[in-house]
Parts: structure tokens; sequence; C-alpha cells
């Protein structure tokens, strides 16, 4: 059933985000699995798997802030989600960010938009918890394509045309 799982949900195209947690805790992650739960009161989850470093650095902080990524930001979700990575503060050395406002937690620059959040509560659910952040911060960065990731690929999609990229190879769709 795990495999099948994972097939039937490649098959749902997901935006692509960077959830990260500042102060003593400052880590970050790449995630698709973050969604709008509630705009009165604005709310937010995102859901990490309990053996993720990110797991407790959430449950730690009780903040974290999530930017959505461009199209033009592959290379930062690869290296958010690359386990091999240095983690702490060495893991933002070379990437521009600044701190949230509200939250302290890192915000990647040249993101389509940035959310900050205060946790409100978080639910077991198999091997992962589904955190819900009351939002006490909400930006818009530039206009611009996304970044999607369907069938185990990243895609990029804005207006006009969509370009597929699969490993270090680009496609562009009409």
């Amino acid at each position: 059933m795990h495999r099948s799982l994972r097939e039937v949900m490649a098959r749902f195209a997901t935006g692509v985000t960077v959830v990260t947690v500042g102060g003593d805790n400052l880590h970050a992650m790449t995630a698709n699995a973050v969604t709008s739960v509630s705009l009165d009161p604005p709310q937010i989850l995102c859901c990490v798997a309990h053996s993720a470093v990110m797991h407790k650095a959430i449950s730690a902080a009780e903040h974290f802030a999530v930017s959505v990524l461009g199209a033009d930001q592959e290379h930062l979700a690869r290296h958010f989600a690359d386990r091999r990575r240095p983690l702490g503060a060495a893991q933002f050395e070379t990437l521009p960010h600044r701190p949230g406002p509200a939250s302290g937690a890192p915000l990647i620059s040249g993101a389509l938009a940035w959310l900050e959040c205060r946790l409100f509560e978080a639910h077991d659910s198999g091997d992962h918890t589904i955190f819900v952040g009351s939002v006490i911060g909400a930006e818009i960065g530039h206009d611009g394509a996304g970044l999607l990731f369907f069938g185990g690929a990243f895609h990029r999609i804005g207006t006009g045309s969509a370009t597929v990229s699969t490993d270090n190879r680009s496609h562009t769709l009409q």
C-alpha cells in the first residue's frame, strides 16, 4: 500500500515551499505538504515526518515560516531537501534570506510569497505530525512563475507555457 499511495500522490501537483524555524532551533526543509486551513481565523498546516529534524524544531520553537518558491528557485528546493547539507546556520550561509519580522524564522529572498506562523495545534497522524499554524504575518513577493512538484519532478508554471525539470534537464511544454 505504501508504494501505491506514493505513486497515486505523485499524480497530485503541489506547490513547493521551504519551511523554516529561527532562533535556537534554526532549521529549514523543502515541503510540499503545506496548505491553507482557514481564512477566518487565518491558518495553514504543514505535515512533517516524526523522524525529520524539522519536527523537533517546530515543536520547540512554536513558530515557523513558509517561503513559497518561484520557478527560478529549484536549486533552493533541492538544497533544503538534501539530507547531506549542513544543519543549523550553516545551511543558510550562502543563501540570501532575512529574518521574518513576526516569527524570526528565515524568509528566503526572491520567493513568491511568505507566511509566518505561531504554532496553534499539533496532531500526530501515522508517521507524521500535522502542524497547524496561526498566520501572524503574510507578504507577497515578486510576480513570477511558480515551482510545482508533479510525477517526481519539478515543474515551472506561469503564464504561457510550463517547463519540466527532471534532474538537470528541462523541457518546455506548450
